[in-house]
């Protein structure tokens, strides 16, 4: 049995997929061009994205960076170029979904745990394209908890930290009853907040998590967290409506 979080990230309404594939067919239309650097983020838009770029014409041009082993597969699956990030100095422009977009656009993004390499994609990309749909993803008020990246050597002081801030970490842990492992070696506390009660400033919440000694990254994502953000809220009729352009 998939956990809580594991099913809601993979969960896409079936209405909303005929609408998903269609928005990734006209966002790489409107925002690719020949031999650029792709970045891709992870999760089902993400596998939709990669499944748009496979019919891109000069896809053989493309250069891309995936976040997470799973969609590096599809990528390569699908025919496209994967190179080592190491070797690319910026990305052109990075596509990527999330699990809540609030109503100032800070994003909790990380239910697929590749929420540091996630980050470190927008950090060096001119444009990230977030799409996400309008019936789950887009709330008022954060309800998912925050996936926050943390080295296993200190876990148990973080977990501590986190409480004493309003947290209720609770450890990620796959079917089998082991901790889930992130590609970095790492583990991740799955945390709430009282995000609606509180009022949190969400951008210095992030930092102040982030700057809790072991913590090596935190599923809140805020638009200074790339050079520009581009969302896009799908609607299961098909259409969908654009903030950033």
């Amino acid at each position: 049995m998939m956990s809580q979080t594991e099913s809601r990230q993979n969960w896409v309404p079936e209405k909303f997929q005929h609408a998903a594939d269609n928005l990734a067919q006209d966002v790489v239309k409107r925002f690719v061009k020949k031999r650029q650097v792709i970045g891709l983020g992870s999760g089902p838009m993400a596998a939709c994205i990669v499944r748009a770029l496979a019919d891109f014409d000069g896809k053989e041009t493309l250069e891309c960076i995936p976040s997470s082993f799973q969609i590096k597969l599809e990528a390569m699956c699908s025919g496209l170029k994967v190179v080592n990030e190491s070797e690319i100095p910026e990305i052109d422009v990075s596509f990527d979904g999330a699990d809540e977009v609030d109503k100032t656009l800070n994003m909790i993004k990380g239910g697929g745990g590749a929420l540091l390499r996630e980050k470190v994609i927008h950090s060096g990309t001119k444009r990230v394209v977030v799409i996400a749909a309008e019936s789950n993803k887009f709330v008022r008020t954060f309800t998912w908890p925050v996936p926050i990246e943390v080295n296993p050597f200190a876990v148990h002081i973080v977990r501590k930290k986190l409480e004493d801030a309003g947290g209720r970490p609770k450890m990620r842990m796959l079917k089998e009853g082991y901790p889930y492992v992130t590609q970095n070696g790492n583990f991740i506390l799955d945390t709430s907040f009282d995000f609606a009660s509180n009022e949190l400033d969400i951008p210095q919440h992030q930092k102040r998590l982030k700057n809790i000694p072991g913590v090596a990254e935190v599923g809140i994502f805020t638009p200074a967290d790339a050079s520009s953000y581009i969302y896009y809220k799908a609607k299961e009729d098909g259409s969908f409506e654009t903030i950033g352009l």
